[in-house]
């Protein structure tokens, strides 16, 4: 600061971090927004600009907690919402992290504010870290279960052997018993060796799971579940190609050829093809 204005006001101090910032001065940066914040504390954004300042620096907790001070100011505050969810996802809080994100997508197209693709990105990285996250549950339980099912039928094959000896009087050496418990022990093995198979199953399965590319909308890269096709032949998610042409231009995102709602027509073929894909795979539902 130069010595003529030894004492900037919180917007002179706000502008000069925004200097900073540009410059990639973040810690910098941060102590002008705090000045700003001192001087003036009513202020939204000089707590989303020093939150912005952390999350590039990765100090999610503090990020967390400007933005859940901005939030307490304006809980309209996009950038509020936006910063808290991203910071949240690096935290592993995924529930949080998509109602945040969520929330500041929803009011970005209700202030009609222009944010890309960036919300609606980290919207499904949320969401797929979070499958990922209940998949690994899913599998973690599984294999709790196949281990106590493989024990419950190994005992119950040692309790009927146990039964065999005690009934031969002569623990299981004659040539009957010997029989009786050699049959006990394939039948054992054969029961864990057909549910190790089941569970294998399942798990190639699971596997498996995968959304392909041609049912995903070319916007949000998500299943798709109201396809419309446009003049140009590429199919879109209705209410993605709709805000796109609200808020970026009237024209087709892939082919850049002049568009307009009106010329939108239901993609009928491909939503027979999806229900089907739905019926064989639930699981894309949540996905």
């Amino acid at each position: 600061m130069s010595k003529s204005n030894s004492n900037p006001t919180d917007v002179e101090l706000k502008e000069q971090g925004n200097k900073l910032f540009n410059m990639r001065k973040y810690d910098e940066a941060i102590i002008c927004y705090s000045k700003a914040i001192i001087k003036n504390p009513s202020i939204p954004t000089y707590f989303t600009n020093r939150a912005l300042c952390y999350l590039k620096l990765k100090r999610w907790e503090l990020t967390c907690q400007d933005c859940r001070n901005a939030l307490d100011l304006d809980s309209n505050h996009v950038k509020g919402h936006f910063f808290l969810g991203s910071a949240l996802l690096e935290l592993e809080c995924y529930d949080e992290s998509i109602k945040h994100l969520q929330r500041a997508h929803d009011l970005a197209k209700e202030q009609k504010q222009n944010y890309g693709d960036d919300i609606a990105s980290q919207i499904r990285i949320a969401r797929k870290k979070r499958w990922n996250m209940l998949e690994e549950k899913r599998i973690t339980q599984e294999i709790e279960l196949l281990s106590y099912l493989n024990r419950l039928i190994f005992e119950d094959s040692q309790r009927q052997i146990g039964k065999v000896k005690e009934e031969s009087g002569n623990d299981g050496a004659d040539e009957d018993s010997q029989s009786k418990i050699m049959e006990l022990e394939l039948k054992c093995d054969n029961y864990i060796s057909e549910l190790t198979s089941i569970f294998s199953k399942v798990d190639e399965k699971r596997r498996k799971r995968d959304i392909p590319d041609f049912l995903c909308g070319k916007i949000s890269f998500e299943l798709l579940r109201e396809p419309v096709i446009t003049p140009s032949g590429i199919t879109y998610e209705r209410k993605d190609i709709i805000e796109h042409l609200q808020r970026v231009g009237h024209f087709d995102p892939v082919t850049r050829v002049k568009l307009t709602s009106d010329q939108l027509i239901p993609n009928y073929a491909m939503k027979e093809v999806i229900d089907s894909f739905l019926q064989e795979n639930e699981w894309a539902l949540d996905y």
